[in-house]
């Protein structure tokens, strides 16, 4: 078991605590095993009725993936890279399918890798603390770990809004949209996991006798405007209806969007549309890594770890640079399935 990975059993659960406070707890290979290899040992297990997932110090709770590592790698055979998402989706689609009830505390900076290994659980707790967000348009990359599936059972656009902006939610906002399912002060998570290791089959009850009424969702005052401006179906009419509103919220958006990989942008908005006629989960895993498979070989995801992680210049330089370089063909290409016995499997 990996030292970036405390695994243990309390009372009648079973704990999962993410412990790489440096890194903001991002996922390594040796973590998604880890979480894998508990679920595993569980799942039969009479004497651990639920799961906690959960980080230990540091803050946020889980901000992505090991993106240093897959960059170096897609800039080489891309095996590591490929071996690393191939686990990563295994355990998403472990925890979408476990059986026993899973509680995620989310308290902190979640991203990418972070959503992916928390949207699957049945109870997902926010707090004050709670950033939500899948920003991965900016590096070159797209909203994954089953992204597609649950931005695209979003209400209205919002999933098509937050996977091409990377706009970051509050835990007020996330429990407003339905991506938590309790909200509770920080303060009170302590004694929440508590009770729940003492009696797994109350999560609910013990959740909301600790729950907090949040402030107001911010988003919720720009859902028309939302819902209106990025209705569109392709990348080009969100960006031309962005520029005809004209109004403070909309420019804002449309600086956000221009700053993002055209590549991404197209990719991402494919994803949520596609991710909404998905038939199960599984699906969305095979599509996600075929699409990952080729995007982290591309020039835009290196050059986005570069200018936003190593250099942090902030100043990437796409290829294509522009959307009218993106084109259909190139987008089809890279969505395309792999071969039988390079595709993604649960196991």
């Amino acid at each position: 078991m990996t030292e970036d990975l405390i695994v243990t059993t309390e009372g009648r659960v079973g704990r999962i605590r993410l412990n790489r406070p440096k890194a903001i707890h991002a996922l390594n290979l040796a973590m998604c095993e880890g979480v894998i290899d508990a679920l595993e040992a569980w799942r039969a297990d009479p004497a651990v009725e639920a799961i906690l997932i959960d980080h230990a110090d540091g803050r946020g709770f889980c901000a992505g993936g090991d993106i240093r590592m897959i960059a170096e790698s897609g800039a080489g055979d891309g095996a590591a890279a490929r071996h690393f998402f191939l686990t990563e989706y295994r355990m998403n689609h472990r925890l979408f399918t476990y059986a026993k009830p899973i509680v995620a505390f989310v308290d902190g900076i979640t991203m990418g890798g972070g959503v992916g290994l928390s949207q699957p659980a049945r109870f997902r707790v926010a707090t004050e603390n709670t950033r939500f967000a899948m920003p991965e348009t900016g590096i070159g990359l797209f909203p994954d770990v089953g992204g597609g599936w649950y931005l695209s059972r979003l209400p209205g656009r919002l999933g098509v809004f937050l996977g091409l902006t990377g706009a970051r939610l509050d835990g007020a906002e996330t429990l407003e949209l339905g991506l938590s399912t309790h909200y509770l002060p920080a303060s009170a998570l302590e004694g929440a996991k508590a009770e729940i290791a003492a009696d797994p089959q109350a999560i609910d009850a013990i959740l909301g006798a600790h729950a907090a009424v949040p402030p107001p969702a911010r988003i919720t005052g720009n859902r028309e405007k939302i819902d209106r401006l990025f209705a569109a179906h392709s990348v080009e009419e969100i960006v031309a209806a962005l520029e005809a509103d004209g109004g403070d919220w909309a420019l804002k958006e449309l600086a956000t969007i221009r700053a993002k990989s055209p590549q991404s942008l197209k990719v991402s908005l494919r994803i949520v549309e596609d991710g909404a006629h998905m038939h199960g989960f599984a699906d969305e895993m095979v599509q996600e890594y075929a699409v990952v498979t080729r995007i982290v070989q591309r020039p835009d995801f290196a050059e986005g770890v570069r200018a936003l992680i190593i250099d942090k210049d902030n100043q990437p330089r796409w290829d294509p640079p522009a959307l009218d370089g993106v084109t259909d063909h190139m987008i089809d290409r890279i969505f395309a399935p792999l071969p039988a016995d390079e595709a993604w499997t649960p196991a």
